[in-house]
């Protein structure tokens, strides 16, 4: 039986409608890119301290009603908290003066009842100064990021199994509405729960999207195209909307103008559905094929090249001959093979997610201008995911991913022996390290779509991205131990990374393969024991590189 490759070959690898698609998709998956750190601005605290209502104190009293404290040795003005105003009142009243005629270290202090004042030198307004998310609401600070990213975790599980039972297309567009629309209507929040509630809802396409797009594109499309795409293309994709999110907010400085700069351009993605088709892979594993046909023979005409009479003849037959097997998420642990892996790709892109995104979000904080730090942060994922295609091109995907986890966990652990002094090379080493895991997550993306048959293929992204969520969930409170030990995150981060690396030894190999269209192509690759079964069992999947084998 012809595999879909040989049947689709007239066509070409990047004929127009090859092209189309490719350019379509990754222009689909920009809105990712800023939607996945927007709270980056519009969660960000800027300096504040205690409201003094408008009360009889003299201007003396007024500047020094606010504690002054000193962290990391410059004195700063407190933020949670001022001295009673009513003995402040009383001593302004009797003509006493702060410091000369008073010991202000001794006068009692009061939360700040009357609300705070923000500054305004870079943010206009964020969710922070608007909810009042400081002092003893801070905790909504990270859980706000936390809920984002469970939103993201429901959304890539159920996205997945959606996308295999009703198809890639529609699932891409119903994921893009729902980021699309939300975030337009987080604008008119009148509350910190509401706006939650809806960022859960906007947090369900986030990822979704990102998924069945780079799902579409690799089923559609061919040989060194497909890397180009399921690396370098997609991923680029996002990384120019992660640099456009930076250029935006540094314009735009109030938070709700920002989501509606954000997300009302988006509205010119829906047109896309008349110009991107469903995946014939996917349309052949249903045993639709003259749907699958009808879209080739679309492509062949604008391609200009003669299609044959019968483009899927092998798939016609084996519809007739053989009855469609259902697939469903339990076909990922009925076979102990498949378990195993699925298993380890879960921890590896756990560890993966984790890593980005705590670095990612650290990033902002190394240089003072946050708009510069984000957007040095995003410009180094350019370079990341040019290094990713060309490692899928030519490198062994295991070789590739371990080689990644490996120089990230050297660099996070490193950083902890610079001296303070020297915060330009603790900036390189974190910048290499966001490369590399930048590079890895890249890698992982593309591997994982290689090693599942059709049939399961979206529902297996969607699971591995599921617990990839669950690394990002983590984040914002891994980075709150930064107040125990400035180093404790990377030394976790760099541990995830090293254990990460040990378990991708046992990955499948895929490099060089084609994707397997069912489950039995998957069975038929070589076998390397799983440590964790019986000998009478069979052993696990491993495929040696073919350039090693050369």
């Amino acid at each position: 039986m012809r595999s879909y490759p040989q049947c689709i070959a007239f066509l070409g690898q990047f004929g127009r409608f090859q092209q189309i698609v490719f350019f379509l998709l990754c222009i689909s998956i920009v809105p990712n890119g800023f939607g996945a750190f927007t709270l980056i601005f519009l969660a960000d605290t800027p300096s504040h301290h205690c409201r003094v209502p408008d009360v009889n104190l003299t201007e003396d009293w007024r500047g020094a009603i606010i504690p002054v404290r000193v962290v990391d040795g410059k004195p700063q003005r407190s933020s949670c908290s001022r001295y009673r105003l009513d003995v402040v009142r009383n001593l302004s009243d009797l003509g006493y003066s702060p410091d000369q005629d008073v010991n202000l270290t001794t006068l009692e202090e009061e939360t700040c009842k009357d609300g705070w004042i923000y500054s305004k030198d870079i943010y206009q307004s964020t969710i922070v100064t608007e909810f009042d998310l400081v002092c003893d609401q801070q905790w909504k600070k990270p859980f706000t990021t936390t809920i984002f990213f469970v939103g993201i975790l429901i959304g890539s599980f159920f996205a997945g199994q959606l996308s295999d039972k009703c198809g890639r297309k529609p699932i891409l567009f119903i994921t893009l509405a729902l980021q699309t629309i939300f975030t337009f209507i987080q604008v008119f929040s009148v509350s910190w729960v509401m706006f939650t509630v809806l960022l859960v809802i906007n947090g369900l396409g986030q990822m979704s999207n990102y998924m069945a797009a780079l799902v579409l594109g690799a089923e559609i499309l061919t040989g060194n195209v497909r890397l180009l795409y399921s690396s370098l293309g997609t991923c680029s994709g996002f990384a120019v909307g992660y640099m456009l999110l930076p250029l935006c907010a540094y314009f735009v400085r109030d938070w709700k103008t920002l989501l509606l700069v954000l997300s009302v351009p988006c509205l010119a993605f829906f047109p896309f559905w008349w110009f991107i088709p469903e995946s014939p892979r996917w349309l052949l594993c249903q045993d639709r094929v003259e749907e699958a046909e009808a879209i080739i023979r679309r492509a062949a005409k604008i391609n200009k090249v003669q299609a044959p009479g019968v483009i899927f003849e092998d798939y016609v037959a084996k519809a007739k001959t053989d009855p469609k097997e259902p697939h469903s998420i339990l076909d990922l642990v009925r076979n102990s093979n498949i378990a195993f892996m699925t298993v380890i790709l879960c921890y590896v892109a756990f560890t993966m997610s984790a890593g980005y995104y705590g670095i990612s979000f650290n990033t902002t904080q190394l240089h003072d201008n946050t708009y510069l730090s984000c957007f040095i942060s995003g410009a180094v994922e350019l370079p990341a995911y040019v290094s990713s295609w060309l490692a899928l091109r030519y490198v062994s995907r295991r070789l590739s991913v371990i080689g990644t986890l490996v120089l990230a966990a050297l660099t996070l652990y490193v950083m902890q022996l610079v001296p303070e002094d020297y915060s330009s090379l603790s900036l390189l080493l974190e910048m290499v390290g966001k490369y590399a895991i930048t590079t890895g997550f890249g890698l992982m993306f593309a591997y994982t779509t290689e090693l599942y048959p059709t049939a399961l293929r979206n529902t297996a992204t969607g699971i591995c991205n599921t617990v990839a969520r669950m690394g990002s969930c983590i984040t914002p409170y891994l980075l709150e131990l930064r107040s125990y030990s400035k180093f404790l995150p990377y030394i976790i981060l760099g541990s995830f990374a090293v254990l990460a690396a040990l378990a991708t030894i046992l990955l499948p190999e895929s490099f060089g393969r084609p994707l397997p269209d069912s489950m039995q192509d998957m069975r038929k690759r070589e076998r390397i024991k799983c440590p964790c079964m019986p000998k009478a069992e069979t052993p696990v999947t491993v495929v040696l590189l073919e350039n090693a084998k050369a």
